[in-house]
């Protein structure tokens, strides 16, 4: 066989042995990146805002991680069982953990999570609202639960910082309003990390000193009530007021707490838990010692009072001395005698009014019964009867005579129509009348007839008999 003639193209030619290329499959590949991405990355922590959130019915969440550069492929799956689902939300800016692999089946590098945080604010506020939801479900905000402050406190337990503004606010309002109330201050931190721990143990350190004292017998010393209170600030900086540590302390304290935590606007935990929540630490103040204020203000506008209420009392006694004195003088026996003396005048007046009117009606009363005894006089009435009686009859005779002419002009034309209409009219202008002689049915067309029937014909003057002999 001929030997086969080389090729100048061949491989071995242009790429020498020990020079040749190392070709990897697609998976060799691809798992090659999975190892180094695994081994070299590895666990990390990364941020951005979520998007394209698929849950599916496996129970494994896909999502995508985006910021203004770049978006990363992420996956949760069914089996993390501690992650908080429902902090995954379209739109919203997370930081997670989770290991950085490689989805072999495409290729594509993707983060496979393990911890779901929200960022920043909303991280807190998320915190927040599970915190409230929890305490609310096991009845720590109730409402039956919470207690009315002392009127009139004695001792007050303040829980703040000794270096804020807020304790400054306090002590100016109480300096003001009650000197007398004594403070007893238990420091604390109130922000940053293990304040929330030290704002507990204040609260329950003025506990146990209000209960020794009150166990020693000198119930003076004891603390009437706890003020948890600190100026405005951001959420980060009221922070410590949403701790749990905090709202559990103020639950189990045995004196009532009154919570005054950053602005009118701001709401903590240790808000709702509190048995009084006062908007800022001027309004706590005003709170607390509204009651002795109240009583003093009372006291010093005593006196005003005091002698308003005399002077309206004199006013009131004198007006009655002055009704008193216009009784008597209308009761005197000398008024009442006048008085009497006075009708009798007027009886007198009176009477003889009377008499007067009754003569005045007396004699009008025969005057009219004289007319009425003239006026029914027999010869009079009969002679206004015979005169009544004759023009009545005259009245009745022309009536009669005027009702009889119409009759009778009625009559004639009634008798002037019914001659005009009669058939001896009709028969004087040279008609006759044809009658049946034997029926006296009047014959009006020749075919009622008969040959050898006998007729009758009425002329204006007499009659005429007549028999059929032929019918036309």
């Amino acid at each position: 066989m001929p030997r086969p003639v080389k090729s100048q193209w061949e491989f071995g030619e242009l790429f020498p042995r020990e020079q040749a290329r190392k070709v990897l499959s697609v998976t060799e590949l691809t798992w090659q990146i999975k190892r180094l991405l695994e081994q070299q990355v590895g666990e990390i922590w990364v941020t951005g805002e979520v998007t394209n959130l698929r849950s599916q019915s496996s129970g494994h969440i896909y999502f995508t991680l985006k910021d203004v550069g770049a978006q990363l492929n992420c996956v949760l799956f069914r089996g993390e069982a501690q992650v908080d689902r429902s902090l995954l939300q379209d739109g919203r800016k997370v930081t997670l953990q989770g290991d950085v692999t490689v989805y072999e089946s495409r290729g594509q590098y993707q983060l496979r999570v393990t911890k779901v945080e929200l960022q920043g604010i909303g991280a807190l506020q998320a915190a927040f609202e599970t915190l409230k939801q929890k305490l609310k479900a096991e009845e720590l905000f109730a409402q039956e639960r919470k207690r009315p402050l002392p009127r009139y406190p004695q001792r007050l337990g303040l829980v703040t910082s000794p270096t804020g503004a807020a304790i400054r606010d306090v002590l100016h309002v109480v300096e003001r309003r009650n000197p007398a109330l004594e403070i007893i201050l238990a420091p604390c931190r109130v922000q940053g990390e293990g304040a929330a721990e030290e704002i507990a143990a204040a609260i329950q350190l003025l506990n146990e000193f209000s209960s020794a004292q009150a166990d020693g017998g000198d119930g003076g010393m004891a603390i009437d009530l706890i003020l948890v209170t600190r100026g405005g600030g951001s959420l980060e900086d009221l922070w410590a007021f949403n701790e749990e540590v905090v709202a559990r302390a103020i639950f189990d304290s045995a004196l009532p707490v009154v919570s005054a935590v950053g602005h009118e606007i701001d709401f903590t935990i240790s808000d709702f838990v509190a048995d009084v929540r006062a908007a800022t630490p001027s309004a706590a103040a005003e709170i607390i010692t509204e009651g002795v204020f109240s009583s003093c203000q009372f006291l010093s506008e005593a006196a005003q009072r005091i002698g308003q209420l005399a002077r309206h009392l004199v006013e009131d006694k004198r007006y009655s001395l002055e009704q008193a004195t216009q009784r008597l003088a209308r009761v005197h026996p000398r008024r009442r005698l006048n008085d009497w003396l006075q009708r009798l005048d007027e009886a007198q007046t009176s009477l003889l009014r009377c008499v007067n009117q009754g003569a005045r009606r007396q004699r009008l009363a025969w005057q009219n019964l004289s007319e009425r005894l003239g006026r029914v006089r027999p010869a009079v009435l009969l002679k206004q009867k015979r005169e009544v009686y004759g023009q009545i009859e005259r009245r009745l005779h022309e009536q009669m005579r005027q009702q009889l002419e119409r009759r009778r002009t009625g009559l004639g034309a009634l008798e002037a129509r019914l001659r005009l209409l009669g058939p001896e009219q009709v028969l004087a202008r040279g008609y006759s009348i044809t009658t049946d002689a034997a029926t006296g049915k009047v014959l009006r067309q020749a075919k009622e007839v008969k040959a050898g029937q006998l007729l009758k014909t009425r002329l204006k003057a007499g009659e005429v008999f007549s028999a059929v002999e032929k019918q036309g």
